[in-house]
C-alpha cells in the first residue's frame, strides 16, 4: 500500500514539474514575441519618422529643374542599361553630375549670424524707411556668395552676399519701400544658399523679427480748431444737484439732505429748513465713433480716408487733455453675427499709443452698422458731451440721424461722411452737423468753419 502511494506521489510530482516547466517555457515564448512586436513598432515608427524627414528636406531642397534632371538621370541610366542605349546612358550620367555638381552650393547656410535692424519702428503710411543688416561668416570655412531675402510684409527683400572668409562680415543697407497703414511684420531674414543653375535650394531662416507700425496720415488740427469739441468745464448743464459749483436756487429740505447744504440765512427768514441747490457741472469727454464694415465704404483708400480722420481728431483731444473714447466695430464670426456685438476701444493713454491702435483696424465683413456701434458706445458711457461719427460715402443722412439718436439729447452729434469724389461741404441736418470730406487736407478748414457757425 505504501509502495504504491510512493508511485502515485512521484507520478503527481513529476507531472506537475512537467508542467510548470511547460507554462514557464510558454511564458518566455510569448515574452519574446511581445518584445519583437514592441521592437518592430518602434522600428516602424522610426523608419517613419526618417522618412518623413528625408520626404520634407526633399521637398525643401530640390526645385522643380532638380525633379526634372533626377528623373532625366535616372531614365537614362536605366533605360541605356537595359536596352544599351549609349545615348541615354551619357544623358544619365551628366544629369547625375549636375546633381552633383549643385550639392556643394548648399552647405554654409548656418554659418551666417545675421543682424537685422531698422531705422524707426514707427513710419506713417506712404514713407520709406531705411535700416541696415549685417552678416557674419561664423564658421571656420570659407562660406560660397549667396542671398538673403527679408519678408516685409506681403513683399520681399534680397540682399547678395558675396564670398566670405571665417569671421569677416559685410553690412549693407535697407531701403524698404512705403508701406500701407498696418502692423508689418518685418523678418526674419532667411539664408538662401543655391546653385547657379537653380537644381537645388536650402533656406535657414533666423529669429530676429521686427513689427514695424504704420502711422495713419493725420492732419494738423489747431487747438482753435476744436470748437465743436466745446469744453463744458466749470459751464453749467440743465441737471439739478445737490453739490456743485454753480448755485441754482433753494428748496425746502428733504430728508437725506445733507447738512453741510443748509442755508442758515433762509432758514432764519422763512423758519424752515433750506437747502442749497446746484447745477451740474461737467467736464466735456468726446467720444469718436469709427464704421468698419465693408459696406459703409466705397473702396478700402475711402476707409483709409476715414481713419485718417478719426485719428487726426483723436491727436488733437488727447494733446488737449481731454477725456475721449474711441470705438469702433470688432470682427463677429458669421455664424453668430445676429446674436452677438461686439466693441473694441482704442487706447487713449498718448498719442503714440492712439496711433498704434489705429493700425490694428481693418475693414471687416462680419461686423456691425454704424448705428450698432453708437448704441453700444452709449451704453459703455452715456455722459459724452460731443460725439464723432466718421463712416463712408455709402452711409445715407437718414442713416447718420438714426445713429444719432442713440445720443442724449444734450449730446452734440457731428457726423464726418468720407467721400473722395465729393467737394467738401458743411451741412446742418435736423440739429446735426455733416462734414463731408473729399481729401485729409480739407478737414482742419471743414472743422473751423464749423466752429466759427
Amino acid at each position: 500500500m505504501s509502495l504504491t502511494e510512493s508511485r502515485l506521489t512521484r507520478t503527481a510530482g513529476s507531472t506537475g514539474t512537467q508542467t510548470r516547466g511547460e507554462l514557464t517555457s510558454a511564458a518566455r515564448g510569448d515574452g519574446r514575441l511581445v518584445r519583437a512586436a514592441v521592437r518592430l513598432a518602434s522600428a516602424r515608427r522610426e523608419a517613419g519618422r526618417w522618412a518623413d524627414a528625408a520626404g520634407g528636406w526633399l521637398v525643401d531642397t530640390v526645385r522643380p529643374a532638380g525633379a526634372l534632371v533626377a528623373v532625366a538621370a535616372s531614365a537614362g541610366l536605366v533605360l541605356g542599361l537595359v536596352f544599351g542605349w549609349v545615348e541615354w546612358i551619357v544623358a544619365g550620367v551628366i544629369a547625375l553630375l549636375l546633381l552633383a555638381m549643385s550639392v556643394p552650393f548648399l552647405f554654409g547656410a548656418r554659418s551666417y549670424a545675421v543682424d537685422l535692424r531698422l531705422a524707426h519702428e514707427r513710419i506713417v503710411a506712404g514713407d520709406a524707411i531705411g535700416g541696415g543688416i549685417v552678416v557674419r561668416n561664423e564658421g571656420r570655412r570659407l562660406a560660397l556668395p549667396g542671398r538673403i531675402d527679408i519678408p516685409v510684409g506681403a513683399g520681399l527683400v534680397e540682399v547678395g552676399v558675396p564670398l566670405l572668409r571665417p569671421g569677416h562680415l559685410i553690412e549693407e543697407v535697407l531701403d524698404i519701400p512705403p508701406q500701407r497703414r498696418g502692423i508689418v511684420t518685418v523678418g526674419p531674414a532667411t539664408t538662401v544658399r543655391s546653385d547657379p543653375i537653380g537644381l537645388l535650394r536650402r533656406e535657414h531662416a533666423f529669429a530676429d523679427v521686427h513689427e514695424l507700425y504704420v502711422h495713419p496720415r493725420t492732419a494738423s488740427l489747431p487747438a482753435m480748431s476744436t470748437g465743436l469739441l466745446r469744453d463744458l468745464d466749470g459751464d453749467p448743464t440743465r441737471r439739478l444737484v445737490d453739490a456743485d459749483m454753480s448755485f441754482h436756487a433753494i428748496r425746502e429740505y428733504a430728508p437725506g439732505d445733507s447738512r453741510r447744504q443748509i442755508h442758515w440765512k433762509s432758514t432764519a427768514k422763512t423758519g424752515r429748513l433750506m437747502v442749497r441747490q446746484y447745477e451740474e457741472s461737467r467736464r466735456a469727454r468726446l467720444a469718436i465713433v469709427l464704421g468698419a464694415a465693408e459696406q459703409e465704404y466705397a473702396d478700402a483708400d475711402e476707409f483709409e480716408l476715414a481713419v485718417s480722420c478719426a485719428a487726426s481728431l483723436g491727436v488733437r483731444a488727447v494733446r488737449d487733455a481731454r477725456d475721449l473714447d474711441i470705438v469702433v466695430g470688432e470682427q463677429i464670426p458669421r455664424v453668430v453675427k445676429t446674436r452677438l456685438r461686439s466693441l473694441r476701444h482704442l487706447p487713449t493713454s498718448s498719442p503714440r499709443a492712439l496711433l498704434d491702435g489705429f493700425c490694428g483696424v481693418q475693414l471687416s465683413e462680419n461686423t456691425m452698422a454704424a448705428e450698432e456701434v453708437c448704441r453700444l458706445a452709449v451704453e459703455s458711457n452715456d455722459r459724452l458731451s460731443v460725439a464723432f461719427l466718421v463712416v463712408g460715402s455709402p452711409v445715407s443722412f437718414a442713416r447718420l440721424r438714426r445713429a444719432a439718436l442713440s445720443f442724449a439729447a444734450d449730446t452734440t452729434v457731428v457726423g464726418v461722411v468720407c467721400d473722395e469724389r465729393a467737394h467738401p461741404r458743411l451741412q446742418t441736418l435736423a440739429g446735426m452737423t455733416v462734414l463731408t470730406v473729399g481729401t485729409l487736407d480739407d478737414f482742419s478748414g471743414l472743422l473751423l468753419r464749423g466752429a466759427s457757425s
